[in-house]
Formats: C-alpha cells, structure tokens, sequence
C-alpha cells in the first residue's frame, strides 16, 4: 500500500488519539495535499515545526498500528469476505449447472449478496 494513503487510512482510525496540532496538520498533509509552506503559514508555525509534527505523528500512527493492528485486521476481513464470495460464487455455478437443489442455489445467492455489501473495491 502506498505510504500516503495507508497514513490517510491510519489517521482515519487512529487520528483521535494524536493531539489536535498533529491530527490537523497530518490531515491538511495527506488528506487535504497541502505543501509544508501552506500548512506552516494556515497553522502559523515554522516548516520544520509542521515537519516534526507530521513525523511525530506518523510514527505514533504507526506504533498504534503495531500493537492494536486494526488496519491489518481490516485488511484480512477484507480478504476473507473476497474469498467467502468467491467460494459461494462456485457453489453457485455449480449447483445451478448441475440443478442439486434450489435451496443450496438460494443460501449461495443469499451469501454473495451479503458479502457484496462488506467488500470494498
């Protein structure tokens, strides 16, 4: 995963937990794609301020990460659901070229509409 989108995907989860200063300009950083020059000035600190911030932040994301592991976690239930979809989707063709039953072709059915719903592309 591209660093800038897996610390926008960290903040997202973690970002209540840094201070407002490094939760505000991380966002303004990878979120809103402002220099360091823009964020200095509209926080009125130095560059090397609004640098220190978003590294001190970042490795604190990242630290979070390491030991609660809930991007991870996402990631792998991510993962699972793909696969759970993929799995029913086979029962379902199979089931349907070989007409077993109706109701096997009905809870595959059922299963990769569920699944749809928690998977993001």
């Amino acid at each position: 995963m591209e660093k800038n989108v897996e610390v926008a995907i960290l903040l997202d989860i973690y970002g209540e937990l840094l201070t407002d200063k490094q939760r505000d300009v991380i966002d303004l950083y990878y979120n809103q794609d402002l220099s360091l020059g823009e964020i200095a000035s509209h926080q009125q600190i130095t560059r090397q301020g609004v640098r220190d911030s978003i590294k001190r932040g970042e490795e604190f994301l990242y630290e979070l990460e390491d030991k609660l592991g809930l991007l991870k976690s996402q990631q792998q239930l991510q993962e699972d659901m793909m696969r759970v979809r993929r799995l029913a989707e086979n029962i379902y063709h199979i089931s349907d070229e070989y007409k077993y039953s109706a109701q096997i072709l009905q809870d595959a059915r059922q299963i990769i509409q569920l699944s749809g719903q928690h998977i993001q592309e």
